[in-house]
């Protein structure tokens, strides 16, 4: 009986694993900074330095690696875009204008994007150890 639970939740862990990773790592890097900085000539910036953001990108690197190096390309892209929409929404829910939305969308659209390109890379580079034959310069005209 428990070996017949634990299948459906090892299938699972491709999906599992880089959506907690994300959201962990949302809290991390972007989760405790709230403040805008006023720069002297009157104009706001943040919350967010660009540091954050790339120490962020970097990290979820490693999730995103361990799940399309074995060939769960899926569950790297999807674990990692729905973890990071759900921290982006929690985190910025709180707005009062509801322009929160649209970059919890940009947040999607953006790490659905890049997690499919670097899956894909991950993917076609790591391979599975078959090669295709050696083609020949093709016929003479």
């Amino acid at each position: 009986m428990r070996e017949g639970l634990m299948k459906p939740a090892l299938r699972l862990l491709p999906f599992l694993v880089p959506a907690g990773a994300a959201m962990a790592l949302w809290a991390a890097w972007l989760g405790w900074d709230q403040q805008y900085d006023v720069r002297p000539d009157g104009t706001t910036t943040g919350p967010y330095a660009a540091w954050q953001v790339v120490g962020l990108v970097l990290t979820l690197l490693a999730p995103v690696y361990w799940a399309a190096s074995r060939r769960h390309v899926v569950g790297a892209v999807l674990g990692t875009t729905v973890g990071l929409t759900a921290a982006a929404f929690y985190d910025w829910s709180d707005d009062a204008t509801g322009l929160f939305a649209v970059g919890v969308g940009m947040v999607m659209g953006g790490s659905l994007g890049a997690t499919v390109a670097v899956s894909a890379v991950i993917a076609a580079v790591k391979g599975d150890g078959r090669q295709l034959p050696a083609q020949g310069p093709g016929p003479a005209c």
